[in-house]
Formats: C-alpha cells, structure tokens, sequence
C-alpha cells in the first residue's frame, strides 16, 4: 500500500471539518450583528480624548507623598489593610469551608449530607463579593470588618467546591484501611485524609488569597475597608497622580504575592 493510500484512508476515517467551521462563523456574525441592536456605539469626542490625555500625564507622574505618607491616608496604611482584609477573610472562610467540603464529600458522609451541604456551597457561590459587601456594611457598619466578613462568607463557597473535588480524588485505599481497622470517621480523616490532603490546602488558599486581595481593592467601593474608596474618590476627582500612586501600589503588592505564591507552590510541587 503506497503512502498517498494511507493517508486518504486515515482521512476517511475522520468526518469532514469545514461544516463546523461555516456554523461558528455564521454564529458569530449572527452574534456580531445583534450587538448593532444592544450596543450603542458612540466614539469619543473631542472632551474624552482631553480626559484621556490627563489621564495618562498623570499615570505616569505618581503622587510620591502619599507613598512616603505613613499617616492612615497613606498609600502604605491602605495596602496593608487591603492585605489584611485579604488575608483574614481567606483564613476565616478556610476555617469554615473544611468542615462544609468533608460534609459534601460523597466519599465521606451519607448522599443527603452531600445533597444539603452542596446546595449550600452553590447558594454561597451565586452571591458575588461585591453584594457581600454591601449587605455586611449595611449591618455592622463601614469598615475593614465588614471586608473581612464579606471576604469570608465569599471564600466559604470556592474554597468548599475546590476542596470537595479534592477530597473526592484521594486516594480511598487508605480510608477503607481505617475503616476496616475500626476508625471513627474523625481518626479517618485525622489520620487518612488530611495528610493527603495538606498540599492540596494550601495550594488552594494561596490561589484564593490572590482573588481576595484582589477583591478587597474593589470591597472598598461600597465602604468596607480597603483601597477601593480613596481609589474610585480619586478617579471621580480627576487627581491621576493620587490614582496612579495607588495603582503602582497595588501593581507592587500583587507582584509581591503573585512571587511567594509561585514559590511556595513549586516547593510543595517537588517536595523540597
């Protein structure tokens, strides 16, 4: 059988492609053209160009006082408290997800544990951050607390849904081994299941860190604490250098955590 024989047979076995691709391209055209109706679409005039013009001067040109300013209007006191928020929201939703993810396992409890406590981490999840925020502010008031409320109750549903499907992964030789030795379900997971485990904790709260400190910068809108309202107060001002000052900050703190992160990871990767 010659060459050219078998590759025509090895295309016949495949159907042909440019279907799918005349469908997507007609699809997105469709799609394009419905955007005419939802869309409109006005251009910049002459004043958002001026404005834009400013805009740019001044992100290049930080306001170096405020980043020298250790006083709570500085940009060092607002990074921190950003982290802060951050950081507690992420460990106080841990605390609170590892229970709901063990009791959602389907390899731990019973199926209408499972059933009650997904539903949970799904209605916990539909809920974006942002309206954590502004239903916690409204009852106990602005502040970095009401931040760390929202970012608990926010972290609660992911960091649940992550640990459930690792939970679900490990490997069961070993709880079926306590279990046949007699264990109670608290020394299966003590002993089987949380050793397994460790890496897969941590791996999932550095990446949920990262999204909340993130998150917090933008809880700060509806005044929970945070970077977020000097930052949109400064932008509805037009003082660019201000906003340009808070933007390198937080460029240099994500940088910062983005590098630990990454660090950490490739050491629980190797072992090291």
């Amino acid at each position: 059988m010659s060459e050219k024989t078998r590759v025509n047979e090895q295309l016949n076995k495949y159907p042909p492609v440019w279907p799918r691709f005349v469908i997507s391209a007609l699809v997105i055209a469709v799609v394009i053209f419905l955007t005419r109706y939802s869309i409109d679409l006005k251009g910049v005039n002459s004043k958002g160009l001026l404005i834009a013009k400013a805009a740019l001067q001044g992100l290049v040109t930080p306001n170096w006082s405020m980043v020298v300013d250790m006083s709570t209007a500085g940009l060092l006191y607002m990074l921190m408290e950003t982290l802060a928020i951050g950081f507690l929201g992420t460990i106080f939703g841990l605390i609170l997800a590892l229970p709901l993810a063990f009791l959602a396992s389907r390899n731990i409890c019973p199926r209408w544990v499972n059933f009650i406590c997904l539903t949970i981490i799904a209605i916990i999840r539909a809920f974006p951050a942002f309206m954590y925020g502004i239903m916690f502010v409204k009852a106990v008031g602005p502040g970095a607390f009401a931040g760390v409320l929202s970012m608990t109750i926010s972290s609660v549903g992911m960091l649940a849904k992550l640990l459930v499907e690792a939970i679900e992964d490990l490997n069961p030789g070993i709880v079926e081994a306590l279990d046949a030795a007699g264990c109670t379900t608290f020394e299966k997971i003590r002993y089987g299941i949380i050793p397994q485990l460790s890496s897969n904790i941590v791996s999932i709260v550095i990446y949920r860190l990262d999204i909340n400190v993130k998150n917090a910068s933008i809880l700060g809108v509806v005044g929970a604490g945070g970077i977020g309202a000097p930052l949109i107060f400064s932008i509805a001002k037009q003082s660019w250098h201000d906003v340009s000052a808070m933007l390198f900050g937080l460029i240099v703190l994500v940088l910062i955590l983005e590098y630990f992160s990454t660090k950490l990871r490739r050491k629980l990767s190797t072992g090291e």
